[in-house]
């Protein structure tokens, strides 16, 4: 499998944490507070067991959440792209819950039907509108399960469709008037959705439906040494699931990569000696991640196995070049005016004025 659900990729981890959890838990919790936070945070049990952490950033922000995933709000989770927001929604999922794949991915096309419900047509034709012929959504399967349903990118979805939920998250009933009954959500249900500040102005949700959520911000790293563990664990948790035959990247590529990023993403060098040129792109620390991996399997498959700066310009050059006329002159400001004086880096300028 090339993915597990985090429920099963860290089974081990929610064993380890329900076994040590003797404190109190919200009906139909899976862990208490304390132990869902163990879990995202990471940390050592008293029998001496290490947790990873799933989400390295402001421990305060990940206790609002969780928090407020014990009320009657519902949680969003809201930044710039790359900040974690899936992530962070899948793991509260699967710690709480014990399950994260009730999941509705939020586009154009979403309808109603993908919130509240929606019928076999095969059955409605022959038998008429019966519990039978109905579809459940993941939002509905949650809300009778005493569950948590998780909406990716909620903003996409259309305004007319977004104020499905109020009454939902309101009064915790879903309406089916074709068979004149409801559906009653048990304790434990609640929704955490996503939704990123770039696509403000597309699908902005009403003040009616702003008032059932709790809105969590998730930022951007603060420094270069925190986003830089972010991406070597996420390197290494990926290069394994791929198992990609190279060795394991030199902190120092890392670095490179991620300092590249924060300074075109901040407009201005680390020491803020130099002010630069900001590039169309979010240049996210997901994309650093994934610049990295590219890396890697290049070198593991046309190199020797060693990351080196030729098998992460293309990737850099990809990633910071989304606009061929715009980011291109700025990425090649970036490469005479910084990188090609800074020591050390030269070999990483010359990969890079290549594939540019």
């Amino acid at each position: 499998m090339l993915r597990q659900h985090a429920e099963q990729q860290f089974a081990e981890e929610l064993t380890e944490l329900a076994k040590a959890d003797s404190r109190q838990r919200p009906p139909n919790w899976r862990l208490s507070p304390w132990a869902v936070r163990t879990y995202l945070l990471g940390g050592r049990l008293s029998n001496g067991f290490e947790v990873s952490p799933k989400y390295i950033g402001n421990a305060r922000l990940i206790e609002i959440a969780i928090s407020t995933l014990a009320t009657d709000r519902a949680l969003l989770l809201y930044g710039l792209p790359g900040t974690a927001k899936s992530w962070v929604s899948e793991h509260l999922a699967a710690a709480i819950a014990g399950d994260s794949t009730l999941l509705i991915q939020g586009t154009a096309g979403t309808d109603e039907s993908a919130l509240r419900y929606g019928w076999n047509y095969a059955r409605l034709l022959v038998e008429g509108p019966t519990p039978a012929a109905l579809v459940a959504s993941p939002l509905m399967t949650a809300m009778r399960e005493g569950k948590l349903a998780r909406i990716e990118e909620l903003t996409r979805i259309s305004s007319e469709v977004q104020d499905t939920l109020i009454t939902i998250l309101s009064e915790k009933t879903l309406p089916i008037p074709e068979l004149n009954t409801e559906v009653q959500a048990r304790k434990g249900f609640n929704v955490i959705a996503t939704a990123n500040n770039r696509d403000k102005g597309v699908n902005d949700l009403s003040s009616a439906l702003m008032r059932r959520f709790n809105t969590v911000v998730l930022p951007l790293p603060q420094n270069l040494e925190e986003e830089v563990r972010i991406v070597e664990r996420r390197v290494a948790d990926l290069g394994r699931a791929l198992e990609l035959p190279a060795e394991k990247p030199a902190l120092e590529e890392i670095r490179r990569v991620v300092t590249i990023f924060r300074e075109l993403r901040e407009g201005k060098t680390l020491d803020g000696s130099l002010k630069l040129k900001v590039p169309s792109g979010t240049l996210s620390t997901a994309e650093a991640i994934s610049v990295v991996n590219s890396g890697l399997a290049l070198a593991a498959y046309y190199g020797d196995g060693t990351l080196r700066a030729g098998d992460l310009a293309a990737g850099l050059t990809g990633a910071i070049v989304k606009d061929p006329v715009q980011d291109r002159v700025v990425w090649l400001e970036y490469l005479q005016t910084v990188m090609k004086e800074r020591t050390g880096w030269q070999d990483l300028y010359r990969a890079c004025r290549e594939v540019v």
